[in-house]
């Protein structure tokens, strides 16, 4: 299977019986991201679907609004991993550039090349009223993961992304050891199909953290759903945007997050 492959291991049993096994596992590999030249920026990543996760990145990054702003996108192996190299039309170029002058971090969270906390913290664009995704499109999705979910069954070991209708059926799924890059996925092939969320919601396999938030927001997702709980800066960006934040979802119940209640109390 792509993006997976196999390993041996000694299975122990609380009776102190052994046995070697061979197990399927997911390839983690480190991907540098080269966008006109420039290194931006090195992700840890399962190696498919590069392409995908090149659109995705790059409208995270904010450094694209449309696929047609791409020129190419090319993988090549490398001795210690992928090398993507990314052109950009001269106008994203010179964006990258005043990126990479200020760079004091690089990360898998999108904040690449940022130079301060107030860049950290950019406003994030308010999306438009919608409507709710019915409770039981919620559930449907829900149901219907799995079977969107190949390398995971294999694996026990990624996360995936899924674009639901509004119905709660699965159009689109990718995965990811990453869940910041399965999302980045997703959201770069349906740049490149030309698909919008009309109507729809993003499931997550995932927690719900910050940067899930910022990338729906800036990919136009109305409602986000995510299996695992929320960080208050999750929170406090989504109320931001007018993101419909939907956590804890299991096949049994989800919590929808108050958008019109204050910030989460803070612990001392």
């Amino acid at each position: 299977m792509a993006g997976s492959a196999r390993s041996r291991f000694i299975r122990i049993a609380a009776d102190g019986a052994r046995q070697e096994i061979d197990r399927i596992v997911p390839i983690e590999r480190p991907i540098a991201v080269e966008i006109n030249g420039i290194g931006y920026a090195v992700m840890m990543a399962t190696p498919v679907e590069l392409t995908d996760f090149a659109y995705g990145f790059l409208r995270s990054e904010r450094l694209i609004e449309n696929a047609d702003e791409v020129i190419d996108v090319a993988a090549f192996e490398a001795m210690d991993g992928v090398m993507l190299r990314i052109t950009l039309a001269p106008e994203g170029a010179e964006v990258v550039i005043g990126r990479v002058r200020h760079r004091t971090s690089e990360s898998s969270c999108g904040l690449c090349g940022i130079e301060n906390l107030e860049q950290a913290m950019r406003a994030l664009p308010r999306l438009p009223e919608s409507d709710s995704p019915a409770d039981a499109a919620i559930f449907a999705a829900l149901e219907a993961i799995r079977a969107h979910q190949p390398l995971n069954a294999a694996t026990g070991a990624v996360h995936a992304a899924a674009l639901c209708d509004s119905a709660g059926a699965i159009r689109l799924a990718r995965e990811d050891v990453g869940r910041h890059n399965a999302f980045d996925k997703l959201i770069g092939a349906m740049l490149r199909a030309g698909l919008g969320w009309d109507g729809g919601f993003a499931l997550l396999s995932a927690r719900c953290s910050y940067e899930l938030v910022e990338k729906a927001a800036l990919a136009g997702c109305p409602t986000l759903v995510t299996i695992s709980a929320p960080t208050s800066l999750a929170l406090e960006r989504a109320r931001e945007a007018g993101l419909r934040v939907i956590v804890l979802a299991r096949t049994d119940a989800v919590l929808l997050a108050e958008p019109s209640a204050g910030p989460p109390t803070r612990s001392p």
